[in-house]
C-alpha cells in the first residue's frame, strides 16, 4: 500500500495532476511563448552552424577559413526561401501542414511516409544534436567536465522529458525564459563585437588564432562539403508549421508571425557569428574542445568576466531546451501517424497531462541512446542530421506544388513558383548532403530510413487485416457457444483451488479437475482430500514421468478439445495466489503463468486466472 501511494505521489510531484480532457483548448501558445517551443530548435543552431563549417574548412589550412562568410550567405538565403515556402504551407494547411500531412495529401502514401520517416529521424537526432552541444558550451566554459559528457547529457535529456510530460503550458512558460535569454546574450554580445570592429577602424579581417596544415585539397567537394554542415542551421524551420494546432486562434496567423520572426532572428544571429568569428580571426580548437562561439563570447565579454559566464549559461540552456522542438512535434507526428494506422495506437493517446506522453518517453529513449553511441560528440552526429530535414523540405515543397497546380485559385502560380523553388533549392542541398557526407556517417539514414518505411507499412498491413478479420459485415457473428468445457489445473487442495473451483462452476456444468503427477506418492494424498472437498467434480490425474508441467496439461486439451467444432469452447481457471509484498513473489513457482503463455496463442482456449490474495501477517 505504502509503495504504491509513494510511487503515485512522486509521478504527481514530477509530471503534476491530471487535466480534463475539456481543458485541452487553454492548453494553447501565444505567440511568445510559441517562438520559445518551436524555435529554440532553429535558433540555438547558431551555436554550432558556423563551427561546422569551419571544421571543413580547416582541412584546406587555415587559410580557408575566409570561405565561411560567402557560404554563410548562401545558406542564409536557403533559409529566406525555405521559411517564405512554409509561410505559404501554414495557411494552406491551417490544422498542421508538417512535411508528412502535405506530402501523404499531395503526392501519396509512399512520398508520405517517407517524410514521416526523415522527420521521425530528424528529431531523434535534434534532441541528441542539442544536448551534446549544450553539454559542450559547458565543457567549453570547465573543461575538467569534459570526461563527464555523456552523463550530464542523459541528465538533461531526462529534464527535458519531465518538463514535457507536464504539459505544453507549463513547458512553453519554462522555455520562454531560456529562449529569449539566449537571444539577447548573443544580440549583446554581436553588438559588442561589432562595436569592437567598428571602433577598431573595421580592419581587414585578422589571420586565424591557430594555424592548421593543409591536409586537403581545396576542392569544390570541400566546399560543398562545409556548406553542407552549415546547413544545420536550418533544422528546425519547418517545426512551425507542424504544431500549428498548439497556437491559440487565429493559429494560422500566429504561426505566419511566428515563422517569420524566427527567420529574422536566425539569418541575423547566423551571418552576424559568422562575420565576426571572421574578423577576429576566431576557427575551432580541437585541442582545447572550446568551441567556437564560446571563443566569440570571450572575445567580445572577457575572458572570465560575469558576462562571459552568463553568455555560455545562456548557450547551453537553448541548446539543450532546443530539444524540446523535438518533444513537442515527435509525439504529435507519431499520433498523426498512429491515427492512420501506421504507428502502434498507444502513440495515439493523450496522457494524464494532455501530452502524448508514449510518443515522448520513445524520444528520450531513443535519443538517450544516440548519446552514448556517440559519446556526446556534436560533429560525430552532425553527419547524420541534416538528410532527413532536407528530404522532408522537398517532399514538402513539392507537394505544395502539385497542390496548387491540381486546385489553382487566385495567384496560383506565383504561390506554385515560391514552393518550387524551394523544392530545387533543399533537393539540391539533399544531394550535396548525401554526397559530401555518406562516408562519414549519411549512409545510416539513408538505410534508416527504408527500414522506417517498413515498419510503417507492416504496422498498418496488420491493423488492416485486424480491422478486415473483425468486421462483422464480411465474415457474420460467431457462432453461439454449445458446450464450455472448463478444467480447473490443480496442484494441491487449498482455499485457492476451492475458490477457483467454486468460480469455474458459476462459468459451465461442465466442469473438470486436473491434476498432473509429478511425485506418484503424493497423488493418494491429493484423491483423498478431493474426495472430500472436490464437491462431486470429477478429477482427472495426467501422468508425468519427465517432471513436466505444462506438457501433459497441453496434450490432454488437445484431446478434448475438437477443433472442427467452432461452437465449443475450452476455459482454463487458473487457481493463483497473489502474495501481500513483492518479494514474496520470488519464493513462489510461477506455473500459472507458464500455463498462461502455453495456451496464449490458441483459438477456443480461453485462460482465466483467480486471484487469492494473501495477508502479510496470519493470525
Amino acid at each position: 500500500m505504502w509503495s504504491g501511494l509513494s510511487g503515485f505521489s512522486l509521478r504527481r510531484l514530477l509530471i503534476g495532476s491530471p487535466l480534463a480532457t475539456s481543458q485541452l483548448r487553454h492548453e494553447r501558445l501565444t505567440k511568445v511563448k510559441a517562438l520559445a517551443v518551436f524555435a529554440s530548435d532553429a535558433l540555438s543552431s547558431t551555436a554550432y552552424a558556423t563551427e561546422e563549417i569551419l571544421l571543413v574548412l580547416v582541412l584546406a589550412g587555415s587559410a580557408a577559413t575566409a570561405l565561411a562568410w560567402p557560404i554563410a550567405l548562401g545558406i542564409a538565403t536557403l533559409l529566406a526561401i525555405v521559411a517564405f515556402s512554409y509561410y505559404q504551407t501554414i495557411h494552406a494547411y491551417p490544422g498542421g501542414g508538417g512535411a508528412y500531412i502535405v506530402a501523404h495529401d499531395n503526392l501519396g502514401q509512399l512520398p508520405g511516409l517517407v517524410a514521416a520517416a526523415a522527420l521521425l529521424t530528424d528529431y531523434v537526432l535534434t534532441v541528441a544534436v542539442s544536448v551534446s552541444a549544450g553539454v559542450a558550451a559547458v565543457t567549453s566554459a570547465f573543461p575538467a567536465l569534459y570526461p563527464y559528457r555523456v552523463g550530464m547529457c542523459l541528465a538533461l535529456i531526462a529534464i527535458v522529458t519531465i518538463l514535457n510530460l507536464r504539459g505544453v503550458r507549463e513547458s512553453g512558460t519554462i522555455f520562454s525564459i531560456p529562449t529569449y535569454f539566449f537571444v539577447t546574450m548573443t544580440m549583446t554580445m554581436l553588438g559588442v563585437g561589432l562595436y569592437r570592429w567598428i571602433s577598431g577602424g573595421m580592419p581587414p579581417a585578422a589571420p586565424p588564432r591557430i594555424e592548421y596544415p593543409a591536409t586537403h585539397a581545396l576542392t569544390l567537394f570541400l566546399i560543398l562539403r562545409a556548406f553542407s554542415s552549415g546547413c544545420a542551421a536550418l533544422t528546425g524551420v519547418e517545426a512551425i508549421s507542424n504544431g500549428i494546432p498548439a497556437f491559440k486562434p487565429p493559429e494560422s496567423e500566429n504561426a505566419g508571425k511566428t515563422l517569420i520572426a524566427m527567420a529574422a532572428l536566425l539569418i541575423t544571429m547566423f551571418l552576424g557569428i559568422t562575420f565576426l568569428s571572421h574578423q577576429f580571426g576566431i576557427v575551432p580548437d580541437e585541442h582545447t574542445h572550446e568551441t567556437v562561439i564560446s571563443q566569440l563570447g570571450r572575445m567580445a565579454f572577457g575572458d572570465g568576466t560575469v558576462l562571459y559566464y552568463l553568455f555560455q549559461a545562456a548557450t547551453m540552456l537553448i541548446l539543450v531546451l532546443a530539444a524540446n522542438t523535438s518533444f513537442a512535434d515527435f509525439p504529435r507526428l507519431s499520433s498523426i501517424l498512429a491515427r492512420d494506422r501506421y504507428m502502434p495506437n498507444q502513440f495515439a493517446l493523450l496522457g494524464d497531462r494532455l501530452v502524448f506522453s508514449n510518443g515522448i518517453l520513445a524520444l528520450a529513449v531513443a535519443s538517450s541512446a544516440l548519446v552514448v553511441l556517440f559519446k556526446g560528440t556534436t560533429t560525430n552526429l552532425i553527419p547524420l542530421y541534416a538528410v532527413g530535414v532536407f528530404l522532408s523540405f522537398t517532399l514538402s515543397q513539392t507537394g505544395m506544388v502539385v497542390r496548387w497546380w491540381r486546385r489553382r485559385g487566385p495567384h496560383w502560380q506565383l504561390k506554385a513558383l515560391i514552393n518550387g523553388v524551394g523544392a530545387i533549392a533543399t533537393a539540391v542541398v539533399l544531394c550535396v548532403f548525401v554526397v559530401t557526407k555518406f562516408l562519414y556517417g549519411a549512409w545510416i539514414v539513408v538505410l534508416w530510413i527504408p527500414i522506417f518505411i517498413a515498419f510503417f507499412l507492416a504496422v498498418h498491413r496488420h491493423y488492416r487485416d485486424v480491422a478486415a478479420q473483425l468486421s462483422l459485415e464480411a465474415f457474420g457473428s460467431p457462432p453461439p457457444v454449445r458446450r464450455h468445457r472448463v478444467i480447473v489445473p490443480i496442484a494441491g487442495v487449498h482455499r485457492a483451488v476451492i475458490a477457483a473451483l467454486n468460480y469455474a462452476r458459476s462459468l459451465s456444468d461442465d466442469v473438470t479437475a486436473v491434476y498432473v503427477e509429478v511425485d506418484p506418492n503424493e497423488t493418494p494424498k491429493i484423491r483423498r482430500k478431493w474426495e472430500e472437498w472436490g464437491d462431486g467434480v470429477p478429477l482427472v490425474v495426467l501422468p508425468s514421468p519427465y517432471r513436466s508441467i505444462v506438457g501433459p496439461l497441453v496434450e490432454y486439451v488437445d484431446r478434448i478439445d475438437d477443433k472442427r467444432r467452432r461452437d465449443q469452447v475450452v476455459t482454463i481457471v487458473l487457481p493463483q495466489f497473489v502474495p501481500a509484498k513483492w518479494w514474496h513473489h520470488l519464493l513462489h513457482n510461477q506455473t500459472a503463468w507458464l500455463i498462461h503463455l502455453a495456451f496464449l496463442f490458441r483459438r477456443e482456449v480461453m485462460v482465466t486466472h483467480v486471484p487469492f490474495h494473501l495477508h502479510g501477517n496470519h493470525h
